[in-house]
């Protein structure tokens, strides 16, 4: 018990603590938008770094040392940022921040999938996830009018000490799956899963980067889209274990539903802010079902899943990162209109090349 409410809620305030950041990103960066850059991004890249170093040593030294470091280094780099508003140091922080969330990540996802209800847990920790997104960005928002820029980084920091405390009095749990997986031998095997995890998540940051300067929308009319996506992520991660769904199937038509509304985000008229918001809820919501498929179907790999849940988020903070980028460039070039249909072709190949997946050494 007390490891699950160390997981659900460490998840919770590392992640809105990475958003707390986000609204009030000018006033640590003197409002130059190359700082902001920076820092926005060095959570990113040393998240990166560490989910798969994580996820592996975790099935060797077990998961709990490494999720109490990773709820430690956010501790602390909640205080520096508190502390010291210099742009150097508020972007180192944000680099320690991302290095403990990928130790913390990669070993509580490899925890949750070793366990038995594990499709159940991965529902609940997906939505923790997303809450604490959602939470980040709009108390810091509204805390900024009270206690001023870092109202919400306070708030959160603290918070974090709670998961940390909790974790102090929380037992290792061991696997009995005996089988370490390699890397290499991990991903020759399930490639098409992993490829299926860079496409389809990297297809939510490409809608979220690109809608900003494609709709030149009102910033509340666009926050109120990206609340919806991780709201409806939210209800669907907690409703997807209730219903007993394949993984392959679940997550091809989740491919092929997520192909539709990518390409209908260019299509719905822009003025209709009920319509742009269901689209985005429905992203969300496709994409909180195929996540939870995707866990169920690595949790019977019958490996230890350290390293497994280190590929995993590998795969997502890579299409997170290089999949908008992608869609940017082609935006820049061609235009919105071949962005989002190439986004959309990339999920529908998805949907006809993850049934390969039912050929993978189990």
């Amino acid at each position: 018990m007390k490891s699950k409410l160390s997981i659900l809620l460490g998840v919770f305030t590392i992640m809105a603590l990475s958003n707390a950041i986000v609204p009030v990103l000018p006033f640590f960066a003197d409002e130059m938008p190359a700082i902001q850059g920076a820092i926005f991004s060095a959570y990113f890249f040393g998240a990166f770094l560490t989910v798969l170093p994580a996820g592996m040593l975790s099935d060797r030294v077990g998961k709990m040392p490494l999720i109490r470091t990773g709820l430690l280094l956010t501790l602390i780099s909640g205080g520096i940022m508190l502390i010291f508003h210099d742009p150097v140091m508020i972007t180192c922080a944000r680099l320690m921040e991302g290095i403990s969330a990928g130790l913390f990540i990669s070993c509580a996802m490899s925890w949750v999938n070793e366990q038995q209800d594990h499709k159940k847990l991965a529902g609940y920790f997906y939505a923790c996830l997303n809450l604490g997104l959602v939470s980040g960005l709009l108390l810091s928002g509204f805390l900024n009018i009270s206690l001023g820029a870092t109202g919400g980084i306070l708030i959160f920091t603290i918070l974090s000490a709670v998961p940390l405390i909790v974790s102090i009095y929380s037992k290792e749990f061991f696997s009995s799956t005996e089988k370490l997986g390699n890397p290499g031998i991990v991903v020759k095997d399930f490639k098409w899963l992993f490829i299926s995890v860079i496409i389809l998540t990297g297809a939510t940051g490409v809608v979220t980067s690109l809608y900003p300067e494609f709709s030149d929308g009102n910033p509340l009319i666009l926050s109120m889209q990206i609340g919806a996506m991780n709201i409806a992520t939210i209800f669907a991660a907690l409703f997807a274990p209730r219903f007993n769904l394949r993984p392959l199937p679940s997550i091809r038509f989740g491919a092929i539903m997520m192909a539709f509304f990518v390409i209908s985000g260019f299509f719905v008229p822009i003025s209709d802010t009920l319509l742009t918001i269901f689209v985005f809820a429905f992203i969300g919501a496709i994409a909180g079902f195929i996540v939870i498929s995707q866990m169920d179907f690595l949790a019977g790999t019958g490996y230890k899943q350290g390293t497994v849940m280190g590929l995993f988020n590998a795969a997502a903070y890579g299409g997170m990162a290089f999949l908008p980028f992608f869609a940017g460039v082609i935006s820049q070039y061609s235009g919105y209109l071949p962005a989002f249909l190439t986004i959309s072709f990339l999920c529908l190949i998805i949907a006809f090349t993850i049934e390969r997946c039912g050929k993978c050494r189990l």
